[in-house]
């Protein structure tokens, strides 16, 4: 499972385990991002994506291939917009073909769904320490 889809309760479980880098958090789901890359849209019978944000509302405005979630080596997220409308970070468009770097906390807003970027801390700074290992200064 590169994405796992969380049902939100009433009860606060914490957002991360070990494997989990990221969350993608809405009203209704939450998406656990456990891969380096996650694909963004909305899931018909042809086409397969990692998070169908169609779970979290209405998704008729939404492209198939929205956009893409990335972890760089370097231990910061972007976000490639693939769609024809604009995906809205913290207020500010990011149009097709555009990327934009995702910070803890940030806001992304995908036709009218509201979803919050929380990054894991912990497991970002390992890997950082890991890319710092690997890379000559």
């Amino acid at each position: 499972w590169q994405v796992l889809v969380d049902s939100i309760t009433g009860m606060s479980s914490p957002d991360f385990d070990n494997q989990t880098l990221a969350v993608l958090r809405g009203r209704m789901v939450r998406y656990l991002m456990r891969s380096r890359e996650i694909t963004l849209g909305r899931a018909t019978k042809d086409n397969q994506i990692d998070v169908d944000l169609s779970l979290e509302g209405p998704a008729w405005k939404i492209s198939r291939k929205q956009g893409v979630i990335k972890l760089k080596n370097n231990g910061d997220f972007f976000i490639a917009n693939e769609g024809r409308r604009p995906i809205y970070i913290d207020g500010r468009p990011v149009l097709c073909g555009s990327k934009w770097r995702l910070s803890n906390n940030s806001v992304v807003e995908i036709a009218s769904l509201r979803f919050v970027f929380l990054i894991n801390q912990d497991l970002i700074a390992l890997i950082r320490a890991e890319a710092a290992k690997i890379t000559p200064q």
